[in-house]
């Protein structure tokens, strides 16, 4: 879908693009991790002391009491704390992609959107909250931040920074801002965030409860190339809406009316153990996609499976001037995402 060409110098810049610092919120006890939270505290440390050696890391705690705890966390992992800024919130949960701002560029000037949260379509009311943490640490920031009453999850589109993001149909279309068309989307993100070509794809990934979100199944790892997951076993629940995506991917055109190249990565098969009472038994939305990408290193979200080195490898065949690193995120799936989404 082409977008009419406007005097627009917004740009929302592709994920690759050299940055001064990354966000995270630190996991508190209000989550859904239970007795995996210090499991989960290990991810972010590792994170971390990875990051801060290439830029800084910003950092959501619940207060001055919490801040102290995770000093000395961070110090007993031979992290630098003088390269973590901490900021205090109260914030309920970790997935800071869905609710914090997006960072875009107008011309020269760095600018913030914060758009509107309801908890992955009202699902989830005790997330609610979040949709506030930004608005409220705005001045303290000092950042220049514009809201947007449109719904939309910082996962749900991902950018080439030229001009054409990714999204699914499950999420906009189906489960956020009823009334909505493609057309209207369309208006909006040329308007917010200077996009001039939407690739719509269908499903996102089965059992997902962000209903599709697109860091899960396709992501842009150039102007002109997209790495996306691909379900090779034709009896697995996935296979079918994976196999459609890549389709339209293969068929899908640039901004410039250029096609993409299209790398197929492989999937995880990990399923929540006994100890998740609600979902025991059942296929994990889990996939090697929802990678974070630093200024000189690739954090990847690993499940101990057997493809795991063959799809670290694949990405590292796509950035070699990068650092590729697994990280296994096996406890941090019972949240509910990977390392993409809590960055």
């Amino acid at each position: 879908m082409f977008l009419k060409k406007e005097d627009n110098n917004l740009r929302m810049p592709a994920e690759w693009e050299k940055h001064s610092a990354t966000w995270l919120a630190w996991p508190n006890d209000d989550d859904y991790f239970e007795d995996r939270i210090k499991n989960v505290e290990n991810i972010y440390l590792e994170m971390v002391k990875h990051l801060h050696k290439d830029e800084v890391v910003k950092l959501l705690v619940l207060n001055k009491e919490k801040e102290e705890l995770v000093k000395k966390q961070l110090i007993e992992a031979g992290i630098d704390i003088s390269r973590v800024v901490f900021y205090h919130a109260n914030y309920f949960d970790v997935w800071m992609r869905d609710y914090g701002p997006m960072f875009i560029k107008d011309g020269n000037l760095k600018k913030w959107i914060k758009w509107e949260y309801d908890g992955y379509g009202g699902k989830f009311k005790e997330l609610l909250p979040d949709n506030k943490v930004f608005s409220d640490l705005k001045d303290t920031i000092k950042h220049e931040m514009f809201g947007e009453n449109t719904v939309l999850e910082g996962g749900a589109i991902d950018s080439n920074g030229s001009g054409t993001i990714l999204t699914t149909e499950e999420c906009l279309l189906e489960n956020r801002n009823k009334g909505l068309s493609k057309e209207d989307y369309k208006n909006i993100f040329e308007k917010k965030l200077g996009v001039k070509n939407i690739i719509w794809l269908k499903k996102g990934l089965l059992n997902d409860h962000t209903d599709g979100h697109i860091d899960e199944i396709a992501r842009f790892i150039g102007p002109s190339k997209i790495i996306c997951a691909y379900e090779d076993d034709v009896r697995n629940e996935n296979y079918e809406r994976l196999n459609e995506n890549y389709e339209i991917l293969k068929n899908a055109l640039d901004q410039d009316g250029n096609k993409f190249e299209v790398i197929k990565l492989p999937m995880p098969h990990m399923h929540y153990d006994e100890g998740d009472k609600e979902h025991s038994g059942v296929q994990a939305p889990v996939s090697y996609t929802n990678f974070y990408i630093g200024n000189k290193i690739i954090l990847v979200s690993i499940f101990g499976d057997e493809n795991d080195q063959k799809a670290l490898d694949i990405i590292k065949s796509c950035f070699p001037e990068r650092e590729v690193v697994g990280i296994d995120c096996r406890d941090l799936i019972y949240g509910g995402g990977g390392i993409h989404c809590i960055s």
